[in-house]
């Protein structure tokens, strides 16, 4: 038996999004592969979910939601 792993690929990438400081707003993509694990990180350093950042994963559409949005958040 001969499985081959089929690479996880975006179908749309992430996109420049503006958000109003203050206000919540959120980055979209869509795999190629439902249920792929995502990790988001803004530069080197991996977000965690917190008050801040909510991760939400639903089949192939993985969204990060930043609530209070900052110029820092850019």
């Amino acid at each position: 038996l001969c499985v081959l792993a089929v690479p996880v690929l975006f179908k749309q990438a992430l996109e420049n999004t503006e958000m109003e400081e203050g206000k919540s707003g959120s980055l979209r993509c869509e795999l190629t592969k439902a249920d792929a694990t995502v990790v988001w990180k803004k530069e080197e350093a991996t977000l965690q979910a917190s008050a801040k950042y909510e991760m939400k994963q639903k089949g192939t559409v993985a969204e990060l939601v930043i609530h209070n949005a900052e110029p820092e958040d850019a």
